[in-house]
């Protein structure tokens, strides 16, 4: 049986497939990706399982229930990584739903549903900047516009494809459809303080957050530094500055989370006044309703600032997902799960961070089991977590699992 420790040193065999020497980076579609897929798949066949690559590069194992053929309980995460990245994030994930395939093995005959397994290829977006490229090519929402993505090379996501050995042509195949699953369950390290703080090894997630992402520019007038009175001036970083203090202002008091995570000014010439800067915002909260009232009160915010100061504000949105809740009925088998381990009241929290359920809660009902990682860093090398919490969460998931089994018959979407 896979225990915890075994686990954590999947994760580290894992750490080798880099495309850097220095730090952790595994982006789609990569040799580093074709490695981490290989062990995965070796992992899953020493767990018994039917191993396969889908047209999109996701790798998939499954072993049969009490009769071949029925539809599957899927459990996974992602494989891939952001650019020094820590350990953890994804790849527990994948690792511990092979450990628990093969602590179930011999009980699969009485199951009334099959075990799959799968390691998504691009959950991050690190190479062609759009996240969830595999899960969405799982859930049947590939869009062809997106073969037009490039990389910082200039590789297009065409390019890469065939590069890989994938066949562009046969993505619809990746799709999977309602009545192939009985749901998709993912464990994974919280990326937040929240269990840490609570002294507890596990959680369960109510929803995933739904965000939205924007370009934002301020537009003034680049001049003289010296020469110029504050009276005449159209400072444009000055007029973003007060942007971002505005934006955390209003997040903080409507109870969603903003961040501004990149600025470029120009011309960016130490004398002179910016005449224009650019500026990122992520923008996520617990309930759709929320993140929006959140973003028209700081587009109408940044709006009367500019305004004061004689510069212009635009903006174009880049991306935008929904909330997605975890089903109840997954949910309780997750809760189930946790009691399992002997924890008697199980904490539920919001998921700021995107997951590949929100692309399968498409096709299918998800659920999620939280791990407590240190001071709640992630996306970062300091990422960690303790054998003891991966041991809670692997009885966990294997009690989840058994609960939806025994107590309840496969049901596709609620």
């Amino acid at each position: 049986m896979t225990t915890a420790a075994e686990v954590l040193a999947r994760c580290a065999q894992l750490d080798r497939f880099s495309a850097s020497t220095t730090f952790l980076e595994r982006v789609y579609l990569s040799p580093e990706h074709a490695h981490a897929n290989a062990a995965t798949e070796e992992w899953m066949r020493l767990a018994g399982m039917r191993t396969w690559v889908d047209a999109a590069g996701n790798q998939y194992g499954r072993v049969e229930g009490r009769e071949p053929g029925l539809p599957a309980l899927l459990l996974g995460s992602h494989l891939d990584t952001v650019p020094d990245a820590g350990s953890f994030d994804g790849m527990l994930g994948v690792v511990m739903a092979i450990a628990v395939a093969e602590r179930l093995r011999d009980r699969m005959p009485e199951l009334p549903f099959a075990l799959e397994v799968v390691g998504f290829s691009d959950e991050e977006g690190t190479r062609f900047g759009k996240a969830l490229l595999g899960s969405c090519a799982a859930s049947g929402q590939w869009d062809p516009r997106w073969w037009e993505l490039r990389d910082s090379g200039g590789t297009t996501l065409l390019e890469a494809f065939h590069a890989f050995g994938l066949d562009p042509e046969r993505i619809g195949d990746a799709a999977r459809r309602p009545e192939e699953l009985v749901g998709y369950l993912e464990a994974h390290i919280e990326q937040g303080p929240f269990l840490e703080a609570a002294d507890v090894s596990l959680g369960y997630v109510t929803t995933i957050a739904g965000a939205r992402r924007f370009e934002l520019s301020v537009i003034g007038e680049a001049r003289h530094a010296g020469g110029t009175p504050y009276e005449r001036r159209k400072d444009a970083l000055q007029g973003a500055a007060s942007a971002i203090t505005a934006i955390e202002r209003i997040a903080r008091a409507a109870g969603v989370i903003a961040t501004v995570g990149q600025i470029e000014v120009q011309p960016g010439a130490v004398n002179v006044i910016a005449g224009r800067a650019d500026f990122s915002l992520d923008l996520r909260a617990e309930a759709v309703a929320d993140r929006d009232a959140a973003w028209d009160a700081i587009s109408a915010e940044i709006s009367t600032l500019c305004a004061a100061r004689g510069t212009t504000f635009e903006w174009v949105q880049t991306h935008e997902a929904p909330t997605m809740p975890c089903a109840p009925w997954l949910t309780e088998a997750v809760v189930a799960g946790i009691r399992a381990t002997g924890d008697p009241a199980p904490i539920g929290l919001w998921s700021r961070a995107g997951h590949d359920g929100m692309a399968i809660g498409a096709v299918a009902d998800i659920g999620m089991l939280f791990l407590r990682c240190h001071d709640g860093i992630s996306h970062h090398p300091a990422e960690s977590v303790r054998e003891v919490d991966v041991a809670a969460g692997l009885d966990a998931l294997e009690a989840a699992v058994l609960e939806l089994a025994l107590s309840r018959a496969p049901r596709g979407r609620a």
